[in-house]
C-alpha cells in the first residue's frame, strides 16, 4: 500500500469498532467490486489526464450519501494521492485493511525505509488534521518542534525513545508523560504516531519533517484572493464552496482588493493557482472541479443502465 495512504487509513479506521468498522469494510468491498466489474469505470479512474485533486473531488462527490462518510474519505484520499493507474489497487488494499482490522482487531504496519515512513506519518497527519481548526495549527507546529528540541538536548530521553529494541509501550509512555502533560491533544496524537509509524532512529528527523508538513497543510487552509472589487457574500460563499470541494478541506478566505486586476480574480491556495471572474460568479473555479465531466458521465452511466 502507498505509505501515505497507509497512515491515513490507520488514523481513520483506528477510530472505528464493531458495526461501524464492518460497514466501512463492506462499503469498500462494494466499491472494489464495482470498479472491477465495470471496465469503463476502471478506465476513467486510471486516466492520467485527470488531475489528482479533480479525481478525488469527483470520487468524493459521487460516493457521498451512498456509502459511509469514512469510506468516502478513504476512497477520495486514495483517488487523490495514488498515481492514476494504481487507484483501483489502492481501493482493494483499503478494503483488505478494513476487513483485517474488523476480523483481528489490529492493523499491522509494514516495515518501511526512512522517507516512506515519514510519508506514512504525513498521511496520518492528513487524517487527524482534517477536523482541526486552522488557528490551532500553529500551536501544533510549535509543540512538535519543541518536543524534537527536547529530545536533541537530552541524551537520556533519546536513548529510550530511539531504541528500536525498547518496548513500544515504554516509548509511548515516555511520549505521553512529556508531551501529554502540557500539550495539545492533536500534537500528542501525531507525536505518538511518529513513534508507532515512523522509524525508531529517525524520531527527531520525523518530528522536524512533520513540523514542516503541518505548516504546509496550514497553507492549504487559507486561500489568498486578489480581486478587482470587493466580493459580495454570495461570491465569497461560491468561492469557498468550490475550494472546499476541490481540496476536500475547509478553506478560509483572505481577500485583498486590487483595482488593477480589471475584474479578474486570482486565487492562491497551497501550491494551486486559479483564475476566476466575478462576472461569471467564480465559474472558472467551478469548472476546475467539473473539469472531469467525462469522468462524471462514465461514473454516473452504470446507474442509468440498472
Amino acid at each position: 500500500m502507498l505509505a501515505q495512504l497507509e497512515g491515513f487509513a490507520t488514523a481513520l479506521l483506528g477510530r472505528l469498532s464493531g458495526d461501524d468498522l464492518g460497514v466501512v469494510a463492506a462499503d469498500l468491498r462494494a466499491l472494489v467490486d464495482t470498479v472491477r466489474d465495470q471496465q469503463a469505470l476502471d478506465s476513467a479512474l486510471t486516466d492520467t489526464s485527470f488531475a489528482p485533486l479533480a479525481r478525488g473531488a469527483v470520487v468524493r462527490d459521487l460516493l457521498t450519501g451512498k456509502v459511509s462518510p469514512t469510506a468516502v474519505r478513504l476512497a477520495a484520499y486514495a483517488a487523490t494521492e495514488s498515481p492514476g493507474p494504481e487507484v483501483p489497487r489502492s481501493f482493494e488494499e483499503l478494503a483488505h485493511v478494513a476487513r483485517t482490522l474488523a476480523e483481528t482487531g489490529s492493523i499491522e504496519l509494514s516495515g518501511l525505509g526512512l522517507m516512506a515512513a515519514r510519508h506514512r506519518v504525513a498521511g496520518y497527519a492528513d487524517a487527524v488534521l482534517e477536523d482541526v481548526a486552522t488557528e490551532r495549527f500553529a500551536r501544533i507546529e510549535t509543540e512538535l518542534f519543541e518536543w524534537a528540541r527536547t529530545l536533541e538536548a537530552n541524551p537520556a530521553l533519546r536513548r529510550v525513545l530511539l531504541d528500536r529494541d525498547a518496548p513500544l509501550e515504554a516509548r509511548l509512555g515516555l511520549t505521553d508523560d512529556l508531551v501529554g502533560a502540557r500539550g495539545d491533544a492533536v500534537a500528542l496524537s501525531l507525536a505518538r504516531f511518529v513513534v508507532i509509524g515512523g522509524r525508531p532512529r529517525d524520531v527527531i528527523g520525523t518530528l522536524d519533517y512533520l513540523v514542516d508538513y503541518v505548516a504546509a497543510a496550514r497553507e492549504w487552509r487559507v486561500a489568498r484572493v486578489r480581486s478587482a472589487r470587493p466580493l459580495d457574500d454570495a461570491s465569497r460563499e461560491a468561492l469557498r464552496a468550490s475550494l472546499n470541494a476541490l481540496t476536500g478541506k475547509p478553506v478560509e478566505l483572505q481577500v485583498d482588493v486590487e483595482s488593477d486586476l480589471l475584474g479578474g480574480v486570482l486565487v492562491q491556495v497551497g501550491d494551486l493557482r486559479l483564475d476566476a471572474t466575478t462576472r461569471g460568479r467564480l465559474g472558472t473555479l467551478r469548472d476546475a472541479v467539473a473539469a472531469t465531466r467525462g469522468l462524471v458521465s462514465v461514473l454516473d452511466g452504470p446507474a442509468d443502465n440498472e
